[in-house]
């Protein structure tokens, strides 16, 4: 009697290991399958019907880039490209496109503000003014080059001038308690920063100004703007001990 497995190798049923020429062309056969399937998407096209689609497709890209340049500079804060060309994307935008929002809110300035101060001394034999001394460049000093510069460098006086002008108009008259508040907030301010200098003697007045340049055009552009500063000068201002730091208040005791 044959063994099982005698029989099965030779009764040539499926169950049984395939030779080695076999073995050889399953794996021809899958690649012809492979390479005979539907070919799909713009392959499936001819050539011409492919050039057709890859030059609509071109075009529907290049329209919708042109669209999102035209509504970003619609939205953007005026600058020399919408100077120049506002015509026409004003032309692309109204109606169909257009926006009733901004970039930006409020808008980057576009200026350079400086605030300058200076004080009247009186010393143990005259009387004297000191040059005007820029307050903000001392605290673009500061922060330039430093890696973890200060908030009160780079907000306490910027912020509190930004107060004191949105508090008074353009004669300098307080509107209200926020004006009355904000001019004593620059006062202790200014007095702050005095404190770190010895003028030899003791501060009786002091007086505040601010410096506004416009930015200049870049070197590309055609646009001319002038860079001739403009001033926004205070009144005096006799100290007073409430504008004292507590540290000064307390030597004053």
């Amino acid at each position: 009697m044959d063994s099982y497995d005698d029989r099965g190798s030779e009764s040539g049923d499926g169950s049984a290991e395939p030779g080695p020429d076999r073995r050889e062309e399953e794996p021809s056969g899958a690649g012809q399958a492979l390479e005979s399937g539907p070919r799909t998407g713009m392959a499936a096209l001819s050539l011409p019907y492919q050039i057709v689609a890859a030059v609509a497709l071109s075009v529907i890209g290049l329209v919708a880039c042109g669209q999102l340049v035209m509504v970003f500079l619609h939205v953007a804060p005026s600058n020399t490209l919408t100077k120049q060309h506002g015509e026409a994307v004003d032309e692309w935008v109204y109606p169909e496109f257009e926006q009733n929002w901004k970039l930006f809110a409020p808008n980057p300035l576009q200026q350079n503000i400086a605030v300058h101060v200076r004080a009247e001394i009186s010393g143990a034999d005259d009387r004297r003014t000191t040059p005007w001394m820029s307050l903000s460049g001392e605290d673009g000093k500061a922060i330039r080059g430093n890696l973890l510069p200060s908030h009160v460098h780079q907000n306490e006086l910027r912020r509190g001038w930004d107060f004191y002008l949105s508090s008074h108009d353009n004669e300098n008259r307080a509107n209200g308690l926020r004006g009355q508040l904000s001019e004593r907030y620059i006062r202790r301010i200014v007095m702050l920063r005095l404190g770190e200098h010895d003028y030899g003697g003791t501060v009786e007045r002091i007086q505040v100004r601010s410096e506004v340049r416009s930015v200049a055009a870049p070197a590309w552009s055609e646009e001319k703007i002038s860079t001739r500063p403009s001033y926004r000068v205070l009144p005096w201002w006799t100290v007073t001990p409430d504008d004292l730091p507590e540290s000064a208040r307390g030597a004053d005791k």
